[in-house]
């Protein structure tokens, strides 16, 4: 884009510091660590409670960067940059997407709600898409800045717009209406989801509809207590299932059949999806379609192909120790630039490969779509390409590394697994191509039950220990166990990305496989075992030192690798009574550490016992006061400045003022807190899901599994699942003492579990063979499962085992 400085200054309020009359973009950015920085982006430099962008500006510079919305006037002025000073960036971001959005004159659909928003843009985008050039929200961009974002990728080819708006608090949809001005609203389910930031559902439900302000129609549910806080009644155009005064009037008429009684007409449709939200967000699209003219003949047609949308980038094993990110049902110009920044941020390897279909929905004449293409995937360091689809092949036929494909068929047929070996393979497709034929190809092959793992939902939780903190307090993460049982590699990318400051990992195997995985954080070996010491030194990983005994070992081994100022981590017993050294210690350790520069002590800490525990209040706070004692000692005789730390995940939320230079979080991080108040803040993270394997129907005193624990006292109807002990389930949760959920309801576990397989109840629930089964998870959470069993979240979770195949995911 090309404006005047003098324009721009008066959309984002800026003032100028600087020597061009014009500013010229061709890329907007607010993160400082994509690969897609240029000399075309408009930098806009965001901060919040736990980042701050500004930092970042010097490498943005080197990086090619010329044009920057800041907050901070800089130091000194670079030739040839320009800056433009704001009060508030993020302000200044929406201002600009507001005008940008003013830009165009075109039929825009602005979505909101409680839930299905994404699954309604989706599907709409599927249903009018053969008759306009559509811009969308990619993936779940609803928020205050994932709305600007997605509005900035309008273009002039396009001629129709679906963008959804997601508020978490009073004052935001306003931001938001101005930023999308939506000429058509639509209204999805009301619930209770993220209910945190208002003060009750009255006060949601008015927030929500400030979207549809300055709207010509409303679609929403023919509901009261919603049409309450519309103003204007003429705007709106209803649906509903009950109430026949509605403008559209639905009911079931068979299996996979829905009857529509219009104002103007009558048909039938059949539907692919029958549960009570995929039948209401059905609903939402036809009366868009009816409210949009549609005839009932097209409707009909095009509503029977709807497909289960997935609105996740998946990260899972693949073949040949490569690792596969599965985002196989969209392919457009914006999610290809986040599926490219994801496959930076989790890549596992150095060498980078992409299966991309064809490009659709771009608003852009093909030849310049693929140009722009071919720059985003040269800026990304892609080292293979490979093109499925006529328009892909042909335009970028030229560009190094690239391989050409006309269909998948063909892909297919040149297939060979030995292609493809250590590398981090990204997969991204639209619909039509079926890129889920070479994903299951591509990846590792284990059983139907999974532990998937929610990357947003972890960035959530450390957001929300974060906030906890001053901006000068490191973090360090623990990743040891699995990552809890999570997959430690996997969340130590992730956590790299999000610039923690140490890993924490309990045995040296454990930091070495991070390493050679190609993690570069510091990761301190939390129980080192003197065998491992040389491998440690050979990783660059660091021991935490606890006796004396282990400090002359580790230092006789490093003085004979030549190590000099060795960082190593000193631990103190202050109540704990297990690792670290007591305070009788410290004379004898002072005397050993004086004279040598081996080793350097980067840190010093304890570990609080019972932080977690109102009634040992004075306990924990006598740790914390032995041990500023003791280290004080250290610092003094040593004459050191290291990092302190003594505060784990309930002692941040409890303790937050003894946070000293730097705090440990544990079991947090993947959503369990301390108690119910600290956990409700928090978000799950881990659902351990399978499928139903077989269904069958016993009759009135027929036994169940082994020793006939479980015996029908009528005709039962019985789903068999492929998980058991062996996977991690305690076989104590058997027995009619647990339970799963299928199809939102709960089925009763009966019988023994097995090594590999439970049974279940499912007499009451309409369910099938091959549905889903959820064992933990947000409808589950680990913490009621523990609680019934008697034992900690920590044992559950750790307790999943290795064969389970683990899949991580972001929205």
């Amino acid at each position: 884009m090309r404006i005047k400085v003098s324009d721009f200054c008066k959309i984002v309020s800026a003032n100028y510091l600087g020597g061009e009359t014009e500013l010229l973009f061709s890329h907007v950015s607010i993160d400082s660590r994509s690969l897609q920085n240029n000399d075309q982006t408009l930098f806009f430099a965001l901060s919040g409670a736990n980042h701050d962008a500004h930092h970042f500006i010097p490498d943005l510079i080197q990086k090619g960067v010329r044009n920057f919305v800041l907050t901070q006037k800089p130091a000194e002025n670079v030739n040839g940059i320009s800056y433009f000073v704001v009060s508030n960036a993020l302000e200044a971001f929406q201002k600009y997407a507001a005008f940008y959005r003013a830009q165009f004159d075109f039929p825009v659909l602005g979505i909101t709600g409680s839930r299905g928003k994404t699954v309604v843009k989706e599907w709409l985008n599927f249903l009018i898409n053969p008759d306009y050039n559509v811009i969308k929200s990619p993936k779940s961009y609803n928020s205050q800045v994932g709305v600007p974002l997605s509005v900035l990728g309008m273009d002039h080819k396009h001629n129709f717009g679906i963008f959804e708006a997601g508020i978490s608090t009073v004052k935001e949809m306003e931001i938001l209406e101005k930023i999308i001005q939506p000429t058509i609203g639509i209204l999805t389910s009301i619930g209770a989801d993220h209910n945190e930031g208002f003060l009750n559902l009255t006060e949601k439900i008015s927030e929500k509809v400030r979207l549809f302000d300055h709207v010509g129609k409303i679609i929403l549910e023919e509901d009261p207590a919603v049409l309450c806080y519309i103003k204007d009644r003429n705007k709106v155009f209803s649906w509903s299932f009950s109430n026949p005064n509605a403008d559209v009037f639905f009911s079931k008429t068979a299996k996979g059949k829905l009857h529509i009684i219009g104002k103007k007409a009558s048909f039938e449709v059949e539907i692919p999806f029958e549960d009570s939200i995929a039948l209401s967000n059905i609903a939402t699209c036809i009366t868009t379609l009816l409210c949009l003219k549609y005839s009932s003949e097209i409707i009909a047609a095009r509503i029977s192909k709807l497909y289960r949308v997935e609105m996740r980038l998946q990260v899972k094993n693949g073949i040949h120790h490569c690792t596969l990110i599965d985002d196989s049902y969209s392919s457009d110009f914006q999610s290809l630039k986040i599926a490219l920044d994801f496959l930076e941020k989790h890549k596992t390897h150095s060498v980078k490969t992409i299966i991309l279909s064809d490009i659709f929905q771009s608003g852009l004449p093909e030849v310049e779509l693929y140009r722009q293409v071919s720059t985003l995937l040269e800026a990304n360091k892609v080292n293979r390409i490979i093109g499925i689809g006529a328009s892909i092949s042909k335009h970028l036929k030229g560009l190094k590394n690239f391989y050409g494909f006309w269909s998948t068929d063909a892909f297919l047929r040149k297939f060979s697994a030995e292609d493809f070996q250590n590398e981090t393979i990204l997969v991204k497709g639209a619909r039509g191509f079926q890129f889920q034929k070479i994903c299951s190809l591509l990846e590792e092959k284990t059983h139907e039950t999974v532990l998937e793992i929610d990357l947003n939902a972890i960035r959530h939780n450390l957001n929300f220990y974060r906030s906890k903190l001053k901006s000068t307090t490191k973090i360090m993460v623990m990743v040891k166990a699995f990552g809890y049982g999570n997959g430690s590699l996997e969340i130590a990318k992730l956590l790299a990305h999000d610039k923690i400051d140490y890993l924490g990992v309990a045995f040296a195997d454990e930091g070495i496989a991070l390493r050679k995985a190609g993690i570069q954080l510091p990761i301190i070996v939390m129980n080192p075992e003197a065998s491992a010491f040389s491998a440690m030194i050979a990783y660059e990983l660091e021991p935490e030192i606890y006796s004396i005994k282990e400090l002359k070992t580790f230092l006789n081994l490093a003085q004979e690798k030549n190590a000099y100022q060795y960082p190593i981590h000193i631990k103190l017993d202050t109540g704990m009574r297990r690792l670290g050294f007591d305070a009788k210690d410290l004379p004898e350790l002072i005397g050993i550490l004086q004279p040598t520069n081996i080793v350097e002590v980067k840190t010093i800490f304890s570990h609080l016992s019972s932080s977690d525990m109102a009634e040992y209040r004075d306990f924990t706070l006598k740790q914390i006061g032995d041990f500023v004692s003791q280290s004080n000692l250290l610092l003094e005789a040593l004459e050191i400045n290291p990092i302190r730390h003594i505060l784990n995940t309930s002692g941040i939320y409890n303790f937050p003022e003894h946070q000293m230079d730097m705090v440990r979080l544990g079991i947090g991080l993947y959503g369990v807190g301390n108690d119910v108040v600290e956990t409700a803040q928090l978000e799950n993270v881990s659902t351990l899901k399978t499928i139903i394997l077989q269904i069958k129907t016993i009759s009135a005193g027929e036994s169940v599994g082994y020793a006939r624990k479980f015996r029908s006292s009528g005709v039962t109807k019985i789903a068999v699942i492929p998980i058991g002990y062996a996977d991690g389930i305690p076989r104590a949760w058997g027995n009619e003492k647990g339970y799963v959920y299928i199809k939102e309801c709960k089925a009763t576990i009966i019988g023994s579990i097995c090594m590999d397989m439970m049974m279940v109840d499912v007499t009451e629930i309409d369910c099938y063979e091959g549905d889903e089964v959820i064992i933990f998870g947000k409808e589950i959470p680990v913490t009621v499962l523990a609680a019934q069993l008697g034992t900690i979240p920590y044992e559950i979770m750790t307790g999943v085992s290795q064969r389970v195949k683990r899949i991580f995911y972001q929205e």
